[in-house]
């Protein structure tokens, strides 16, 4: 009997240290903690230039050096709409002059998209996809879809749903990018 109580507590004890072993590792990683998906490594951002809601040319290339968080949506979108506030949370946490949020629209009605905005309370920066070229360029099938791009231009993580994106796992995980490429 104790041969028995001895194989099952050893047994046990390897089975509690291999989790302890596995699960910090899942524990410190916010992009598996946000179930997005990772990129290949070296997958460049297609380079892009886009109108913003106020007129604005936007250049990706000129944003080189901080981390870019891209967000598609659309104001017909319900989960769309559910995360545009913790998309604004997130945003008021960083320094700009190291990170950038934008959020890219295929909808053209600028008016609407206005109204949207004001509803929901929020204040983001809404580019303007009107061809769907950007859109196609980062394969984007379903919405909401989040990607985030490195100080670099890599192509780092994509998100396809919506997020809480000013939780505590998003803000590591824009934290981690931050220190990636420094």
């Amino acid at each position: 009997m104790r041969i028995g109580l001895t194989r099952i507590g050893i047994a046990a004890m390897f089975c509690g240290m291999t989790l302890a072993v596995t699960l910090p590792s899942l524990a410190h990683d916010p992009f598996a903690s946000l179930k997005m998906s990772r990129l290949p490594a070296g997958s460049m951002a297609v380079p892009f230039e886009l109108t913003s809601l106020d007129g604005t040319r936007v250049k990706l290339s000129d944003l080189a050096g901080k981390v870019v968080l891209v967000n598609f949506w659309a104001t017909w979108c319900g989960p769309c709409k559910e995360e545009m506030p913790s998309l604004a949370r997130l945003q008021k946490q960083f320094d700009p002059a190291q990170f950038v949020l934008l959020t890219v629209t295929t909808d053209l009605q600028r008016q609407g998209i206005a109204q949207f905005l004001s509803h929901l309370g929020v204040t983001l920066p809404v580019l303007f996809d009107e061809d769907q070229e950007v859109s196609r360029s980062f394969m984007v099938r379903g919405l909401p879809t989040t990607i985030v791009i490195g100080r670099d231009g890599t192509l780092l993580g994509r998100a396809v749903g919506p997020r809480v994106w000013d939780g505590p796992e998003a803000v590591a995980m824009i934290r981690q990018a931050m220190e990636q490429a420094k």
